[in-house]
């Protein structure tokens, strides 16, 4: 299986509330993705954010940890799974309209903070976000 390094963000508004990102209508994760030739994981993780919700205005809190899984079925690339290495830091943001402009990415919300690992669709990722949970408020 391939290993592919990814970077993302739990971005937190004013109010708390955590970004979270649909995939193809059939998953729900945190932000990420790929990080690109040249890209270090903290400018991808912001790229990515970016592309995923329309929020650029973030302030690096700090890195919130890496783990690995299997890709989710939205993820598949060609047919062929991967084993994803993902790195994610914390953000803020002053923005609350969310605009999506990548199309593999149609929907984003903000979710309280309670709710978020209930939504997210890999085991795996609700297991980081339980673990980090309470680095983020």
């Amino acid at each position: 299986m391939r290993k592919t390094y990814s970077a993302g963000g739990v971005v937190l508004n004013k109010k708390g509330k955590v970004l979270v990102v649909n995939q193809k209508l059939i998953d729900w994760s945190l932000p990420k993705g790929h990080i690109e030739p040249g890209e270090d994981k903290l400018e991808a993780a912001k790229r990515e954010i970016c592309e995923e919700t329309g929020i650029n205005k973030l302030i690096f809190i700090r890195e919130l940890g890496t783990y690995e899984r299997n890709s989710l079925k939205s993820e598949i690339i060609n047919g062929k799974p991967e084993l994803k290495v993902m790195t994610f830091f914390l953000f803020t943001t002053p923005e609350i309209k969310l605009s999506p402009q990548d199309k593999d990415n149609p929907e984003a919300r903000w979710v309280n903070v309670d709710d978020v690992e209930n939504l997210l669709t890999h085991p795996k990722d609700k297991a980081f976000f339980r673990k980090i949970k309470n680095k983020i408020s």
